[in-house]
This record gives structure tokens, sequence and C-alpha cells, in this order.
């Protein structure tokens, strides 16, 4: 008997999306491949690496964050579209996915996007991997908007968090949906009262800049400083507006899938517990994927009598 098309949905979520990671490899652990990959968010980005045989270099990456490296890939912009200009992190996805086109992946992918002019939801499934990843997790104020083609494009997760509607059109008989959202909400990422006022804080690094007599461009650079301090922020304090809009943002996406996947149902749903991962914790990579992989661990004996096998292991995660 034909093994039925399997497809994997992965959802939005940050940093949360590190445990789709730890999900890929208890399936690999078990014999377990996809057939078709469609990814929102941070589950484009692990499932494209993955299609593109590259998750072994992202886990190795995910593994290796701090908070202070964190924030050192953060190009930090105070003027344009998003708080985060994004060139540094494309610069990587760039570098290790090099000129890999979606349409020349070993199977059928598509990472979700949402259209800026119109919401309309956008299924990138041909073209330059490295730029659709980026325009799906283009968080709306965080990153600036990715242009595609004739559009500017911000992250999936406003229209499709857990794309399963994409793996069914894709040809999928059987598809896993792997949710960052349904354990709910979540606590989001605290972060410090600076920005409501901005200006005096802006003002107060002018004043001393020019008291410590620094280099001409130190103003920008102290004024920068006030941003990256602003993202880190600290856990005491009513929240900041860079956490207001990462909390608004998980609260709709939370309320979207929910929405979607009522009207849609994967055949399995996936739920990791990653309800304490903060939205901007990406250094929390370890518990991350521990999580996604203990939340794989229970059905795998089940999915594995239908697509497992257990003698041939996946050669896509490897560099």
């Amino acid at each position: 008997m034909k093994k039925p098309v399997l497809g994997l949905a992965l959802g939005g979520g940050a940093a949360k999306g590190w445990a789709h990671i730890g999900f890929m490899r208890a399936l690999d652990e078990a014999g377990i491949q996809p057939d078709v990959i469609a990814g929102t968010s941070m589950g484009a980005v692990v499932g494209g690496c993955w299609a593109a045989r590259h998750l072994d270099e992202l886990e190795t990456f995910a593994r290796s964050l701090t908070q202070r490296r964190v924030f050192a890939l953060l190009d930090i912009s105070l003027s344009g579209s998003g708080l985060i200009n994004g060139t540094r992190l494309g610069g990587l996805l760039t570098q290790h996915l090099y000129d890999k086109q979606i349409e020349d992946l070993d199977l059928p992918f598509a990472c979700m996007a949402t259209e800026l002019e119109n919401g309309n939801e956008i299924w990138l499934t041909r073209g330059h991997l490295a730029a659709a990843l980026q325009a799906s997790y283009a968080l709306p104020g965080i990153f600036k908007p990715v242009k595609v083609g004739s559009r500017w494009l911000v992250d999936g997760a406003l229209v499709n968090p857990v794309p399963i509607t994409a793996c069914r059109a894709m040809g999928a008989d059987y598809v896993i949906g792997v949710s960052l959202s349904s354990a709910g909400v979540g606590r989001g990422t605290v972060l410090a009262n600076g920005m409501l006022t901005a200006p005096l804080d802006i003002n107060r690094a002018n004043s001393l800049t020019e008291d410590m007599q620094l280099e001409p461009d130190a103003e920008t650079k102290g004024a920068k400083r006030l941003v990256r301090r602003q993202i880190l922020g600290r856990k005491d304090g009513p929240p900041g507006i860079s956490s207001v809009m990462m909390q608004s943002f998980n609260i709709i996406q939370d309320r979207i899938s929910r929405s979607r996947l009522a009207g849609d149902p994967p055949d399995m749903l996936i739920t990791p517990r990653v309800s304490d991962i903060g939205l901007f914790d990406f250094h929390r990579s370890n518990d991350a994927i521990a999580a996604g992989y203990a939340a794989a661990k229970p059905v795998i004996e089940s999915l594995s009598q239908v697509f497992g096998n257990a003698t041939e292991k996946s050669h896509r995660v490897a560099c």
C-alpha cells in the first residue's frame, strides 16, 4: 500500500520557532521524512533550511547564541520602516543558503508572507530562498518589509500562522501542524520603558555625548545603544513600546491561528511547551529545541507505523 503524502506545517513564533528544530530531529531519528513543507516566519526558516540540507548549520548557529550575540546581530535602524534593518541576518541566510532557489529544493516548499499594501496572503514557492525567508519573518515595526518582485512583504503570521492550507494545496494527504501559540499566548519578553519617553532619552544621550566630547558619530551610536537597551530591556517596570508591539502581534497571531486551525484542522496538531519563552529570547534555543523534541516523542510510534523507515536516515539534515 502506498504511503500517504506527508506534509508539515511549521508555525510562526519568533524565538519559540527554534522548537521546530527539535521536532524535525525527532522525526529524523524515526526515519520519518516529510514530502512537502510549508512554513511561516521562523517555521519557514527551519523548514527552508531542512529542505535545503542546512539544518545542522542552523542548529549550530542557534545553540551558539547568547543575549549579547543576539543583539550584536540586530542592525538597529533609527529611520525607516522597522527598528531592525535586517541586513546582518539576511546576510547570514544568504551566506549559508547561497543562491538556492525554492523550486530547486528536493521537495515542494512554501513560505507564507503578507502583502503589506492589501493584506493578501502570499505563498512563496519560487525564487530566491533566502529572500523569501526574510519576507516571511519580517515582523511589522520590528523588521523592515522585504521587497519581492513588485510587492512589499511582511510576516506571514499576520494571515496564516500555521499554513495547513498550503500543505494540502501542495498535495499532502496527511498534515502535521506544529503550532507555537496554541498552548497559550505566553509571557512575551518584558522590555524597558525607555522608548515611551524617547525624545527625552535621545536628548539625554545627546547631552551626554556633548559633555564627553565624543567623536562626531557618537550621538548616533549613543541613540542606537538606547534602542538596543529598549529591545533587550529590563524585567522590572511597565513594558516599553517594542514590547507592546511584540506582545500585541503575539496575541493577534494566537487568535488568527485558533480561527484558521478550527476552519482547516491538521490531521495531527503538535504544540510544544514554549509559552515561557519570549519572542525575543533567541538565546534560549536549547530550551526551545528540547521542547520541540519532547513534543514529538509521544506521537513518533504511531507516525512511524505509517511514515517511518528506520533503516533510511535523512540526508537532508546534513550540511
